[in-house]
């Protein structure tokens, strides 16, 4: 027993420097570890080193080749075939105008051809329930009657007045801003409030301005045209007040529009011209007014519908029978409208109409001379 403890006891240091042997010492271990990761590290880096010259070969010899269009022939087609194809392509085609321009023309036949080969044919009846032939007797009765010959010439004074005034005061609106005047922009914003109002409230402000005891009569006003107060809208110079209503209202859409087209003249025309010598006026009626020949249709064309529209603030003012020089065609129309005497309306409604006709294809001849003129 003794021996063998003593064997125990001389074979313990052995294990314990065996142990030691075996564990390296802490501060071995990362110099044992960093040794292999460079060595992967650095082998990797040289992995890539070598791949990449062999990469960028590539994509230089890929750079270099030439890239060759790839064509579909098609086969050959015969005449039958192609003749196919067209009226394909031709029956598309229509078939994509019919789409886009059927519910226009469904809405326009419905609403306005359909309505007037009705009072055409109510114009030649003796009456919308009676449905007798007479012929030109219902033009008879409207040519001849005083009302509407009345109406007739007070609408044309108004809009042989109106249109003119409203097209000349826009243009020379709109080349007083364009050239450069400071403020402009208060000055345009100015002029197309009254755009923005209602008719009723236009309406109100001329009660408020014009009638017997308004602002006109209050500051004195009446004493430039008469020595006692003025009831403006029963006198003569109703029509004047109509007149300043609707250039107040319209000036700024027209105005508008001329700087528009002013804006679109080729600057290099005019200052070849000024340096030529021409001087404003010169330019003005050589130059622009040839540009502005379309514009000036256009805005004349508004004003004469705006003209017969007028109706509508002269009603809400004076009623259903205004002063004789307010009694417009819209109110002999309106008043045979509620007599219920179609045939007659039917009657001074086609006249009107042809009129209006009339009138419109002059402006229009008017105005393709005046292109023809320009182009040649």
């Amino acid at each position: 027993m003794s021996e063998n403890k003593e064997t125990r006891i001389e074979r313990r240091p052995e294990v314990a420097e065996a142990k030691q042997v075996a564990t390296p010492a802490p501060s071995e271990t990362p110099v044992s570890n960093e040794k292999p990761v460079e060595a992967k590290v650095n082998s990797t880096e040289s992995k890539q080193d070598e791949v990449k010259p062999a990469e960028v070969k590539q994509v230089k010899t890929e750079k270099e080749e030439p890239v060759v269009p790839v064509v579909h022939e098609r086969p050959h087609q015969t005449k039958e075939e192609k003749k196919r194809l067209h009226r394909i392509r031709s029956f598309k085609d229509w078939a994509m105008f019919t789409g886009y321009l059927t519910p226009s023309f469904v809405g326009v036949l419905l609403f306005f051809f359909l309505p007037l080969l009705l009072i055409l044919k109510t114009s030649f009846q003796r009456s919308s329930t009676n449905t007798d032939f007479v012929g030109i007797q219902n033009y008879e009765r409207v040519l001849t009657n005083d009302a509407f010959i009345a109406a007739s010439k007070n609408t044309m004074t108004f809009a042989a007045l109106a249109v003119p005034l409203a097209v000349i005061i826009a243009l020379l609106l709109a080349l007083l801003l364009n050239s450069g005047l400071p403020g402009k922009s208060i000055f345009r914003s100015i002029l197309l409030n009254p755009m923005m109002v209602p008719v009723a409230s236009v309406v109100l402000i001329w009660q408020v301005f014009f009638s017997f005891n308004g602002v006109m009569n209050g500051w004195g006003f009446y004493k430039l045209f008469e020595d006692h107060m003025i009831d403006w809208l029963k006198s003569d110079y109703a029509q004047l007040v109509i007149l300043f209503l609707f250039l107040w209202k319209n000036m700024g859409y027209n105005m508008v529009l001329f700087l528009s087209a002013l804006g679109n003249i080729p600057e290099e025309i005019i200052e070849a011209a000024s340096l030529d010598g021409a001087n404003a006026l010169k330019r003005f009626f050589s130059i622009k007014m040839h540009y502005l020949a379309s514009t000036i249709f256009f805005v004349a064309i508004m004003s004469l519908i705006n003209s017969f529209k007028i109706f509508r603030e002269v009603y809400l003012l004076t009623g259903d029978y205004p002063y004789d020089t307010l009694y417009m065609l819209q109110h002999y129309m309106n008043n045979a409208f509620k007599n219920l005497d179609y045939s007659k309306l039917s009657a001074g409604a086609m006249i009107m109409c042809v009129v209006m006709i009339v009138i419109v294809g002059v402006l229009f001849f008017t105005e393709a001379k005046v292109d023809s003129d320009v182009e040649g």
